[in-house]
């Protein structure tokens, strides 16, 4: 995995969609940028993982390892990774697997932490994305957990003795 810094500033894309382009630039100078080839990990399912991950370009496959593969998502441009453990650091739960040339920005905890001491007003535009992107991951979980209860009713439902 190779990394540079291609870009002057970061996209208007993902959580820093409502972000402005001066401290886009800004926060781009904390992070930087990977480049990961296909077929190459960019997180290992079970490793500690403490970074944030905006994709640029390129699609990843989100993998968790067990007795079979099972695929959890397909990402690319816009999203991002990380959100959790950059604030409360953890093992990964799913490896996350480039499909594709890859280019997509990281930041370590650390270095957010100095960027939100170096300029709080873009550190609260930073947050605002990130919890909205949070807020919408969470309600979509929870359609999908109660249209699962929902199939789950129906099916012990159909197979119960009926009087």
């Amino acid at each position: 995995m190779s990394s540079s810094s291609p870009l002057a500033e970061l996209p208007a894309i993902g959580f820093l969609a409502d972000v402005d382009a001066s401290h886009r630039e800004f926060l781009a100078s904390f992070g930087s940028f990977v480049r990961p080839h296909s077929g190459e990990a960019l997180i290992e399912e079970g490793k500690e993982q403490e970074n944030l991950y905006l994709i640029i370009s390129g699609v990843l496959h989100v993998v968790h390892e067990g007795e079979r593969n099972l695929l959890i998502a397909t990402l690319g441009a816009g999203d991002s990774l990380g959100e959790v453990n950059v604030f409360d650091p953890a093992t990964a739960s799913a490896s996350v697997l480039a499909r594709s040339e890859c280019l997509i920005w990281r930041i370590s905890a650390s270095e957010l932490e100095g960027f939100f001491e170096s300029d709080p007003v873009a550190g609260v535009a930073f947050m605002k994305g990130l919890l909205r992107l949070v807020g919408h991951r969470i309600r979509a979980m929870n359609s999908k957990l109660a249209e699962s209860e929902e199939k789950s009713t129906a099916l012990h439902s159909f197979w119960k003795p009926h009087a």
